[in-house]
C-alpha cells in the first residue's frame, strides 16, 4: 500500500508540475493556435538522436498539415520520468513519448524489447520488430497500454560501465548496478552477482558522483550523451542487451485526428523512424571515439561466461507463454 501511494503522489506531482509549466506557457504571445497541440516528454537531452527526431517530426507535420499539429518537446525528463510519461499520457495530460521494455508494467511481452543475450545484432533485432513477436507487442501495446507504437528507434548494444574493469562476471563481486526499471534486468544482475537498483534515469548522474551506485549500463549513445565519462573511468564491452525504443502517441489521442490527419501523421512518422536512423548511424561512428578522448577506457570480456551465467536464471524467470515464445525465437534464430 505505502508503494502504491508514494506511486500515486508521484504521479500527482507530476500532473502539477505539467499543469505549471502550461500556464507559463500560456503567458506567452502566441500565433495562432494549432488544431491539435501534441507535448513529448523525453528522457535524453537535446543532443540525443532522439530528441532531434521529434524536433524534425514536428517541423514537417506542422508543414504538412499547414499548422494544424504543432509538436513540443521537452527533453531530459523535464515534464515527467519514462513511467509516468506513459500514466500522463493515458490521463490525456501529455500526448507522446519513447517506450520499450518499460512497458512489461502493462504487458509482458514487452520484456522481448530487451531481453538479455536474445539477440546479437541488428539483423536479428529487426527479424524480430517485423516478425509475429514485432506485431504481437504492436497489438498488445494498444489494446493494454492505450500507446500506438509510430515505429521504432535502434538503441545499439547496452555495454556496462564502471570504476573498476570488469572482465569477467567474478569481477562484478557485489558492484551497486543501477538498471531500469525492468524485471529480466533485475534477473541478469543478480544472476551474475551484482547488486541491481532500479532507478530513474535523470537520478543515475548524481547517485555516479556521490557513490550511491556503482555502475550503469546503456549503449555508446546514452553514455556520451549522459557525461557518465565524468564519473565513470571504464567502459565494459558487455553487449548484453540489443535493444530498441517506440517513439509513441496516446491511442485515443490519435483517434481524434481526422482521416487526412492520420494519414499525414503516420506517414510523417516513417520519416521520422528513417530519420533518426540516419542520425543514430553517423553518431554510432563518432561516439566510442568521443569517450575514448574523454578518458573512457573500453575493456574486452568474456561474453560467453557472461551469458552462460545468467541464461538459466532469465529464461526460468518467464512465464509459460513467453518461455514457448523465447524457445520459438532461438529456434528462427539457429534455422537462419
Amino acid at each position: 500500500m505505502r508503494n502504491q501511494s508514494v506511486s500515486n503522489s508521484l504521479f500527482h506531482k507530476a500532473v502539477l508540475c505539467f499543469l505549471i509549466l502550461l500556464s507559463f506557457n500560456s503567458c506567452k504571445p502566441s500565433e495562432a493556435e494549432p488544431e491539435f497541440l501534441l507535448r513529448t516528454a523525453l528522457l535524453v537531452n537535446e543532443e540525443h538522436t532522439w530528441y532531434k527526431a521529434f524536433v524534425y517530426f514536428g517541423e514537417i507535420l506542422e508543414e504538412r498539415t499547414k499548422g494544424r499539429i504543432k509538436v513540443e518537446v521537452y527533453p531530459s525528463e523535464q515534464l515527467a520520468k519514462e513511467v509516468e510519461a506513459i500514466r500522463l499520457i493515458q490521463a490525456d495530460v501529455i500526448d507522446m513519448t519513447t517506450t520499450g521494455s518499460t512497458l512489461t508494467n502493462w504487458f509482458e511481452v514487452a520484456t522481448f524489447c530487451e531481453l538479455p543475450f536474445l539477440m546479437q545484432d541488428s539483423t536479428d533485432m529487426n527479424r524480430y520488430i517485423n516478425g509475429p513477436i514485432g506485431k504481437l507487442m504492436e497489438e498488445e501495446m494498444i489494446n493494454k497500454s492505450g500507446l500506438r507504437p509510430l515505429g521504432h528507434f535502434e538503441r545499439g548494444p547496452r555495454h556496462l560501465t564502471s570504476n573498476r574493469p570488469i572482465r569477467h562476471p567474478d569481477d562484478l563481486d557485489g558492484l551497486i548496478v543501477r538498471i531500469p526499471n525492468v524485471p529480466s534486468f533485475v534477473t541478469l544482475w543478480k544472476a551474475l552477482g551484482a547488486k541491481p537498483t532500479p532507478m530513474a534515469f535523470s537520478e543515475v548522474f548524481t547517485s555516479l558522483q556521490q557513490g550511491t551506485i556503482e555502475a550503469q549500463e546503456n549503449p555508446f549513445a546514452l553514455v556520451n550523451n549522459a557525461g557518465f565519462a565524468e564519473v565513470q573511468k571504464y567502459l565494459n564491452l558487455t553487449g548484453h542487451v540489443m535493444s530498441w525504443v517506440y517513439p509513441v502517441m496516446g491511442e485515443k489521442q490519435f483517434e481524434r485526428f481526422p482521416p487526412d490527419l492520420k494519414k499525414i501523421f503516420l506517414e510523417a512518422a516513417k520519416d521520422m523512424q528513417a530519420y533518426e536512423h540516419h542520425l543514430f548511424l553517423e553518431n554510432e561512428k563518432n561516439v566510442q571515439e568521443e569517450l575514448k578522448a574523454k578518458g573512457m577506457e573500453f575493456i574486452e570480456v568474456d561474453k560467453d561466461a557472461f551469458q552462460q551465467k545468467c541464461e538459466e536464471a532469465i529464461y526460468n524467470s518467464l512465464s509459460p507463454d513467453m518461455k514457448k515464445i523465447y524457445n520459438q525465437l532461438k529456434e528462427e534464430k539457429d534455422a537462419s
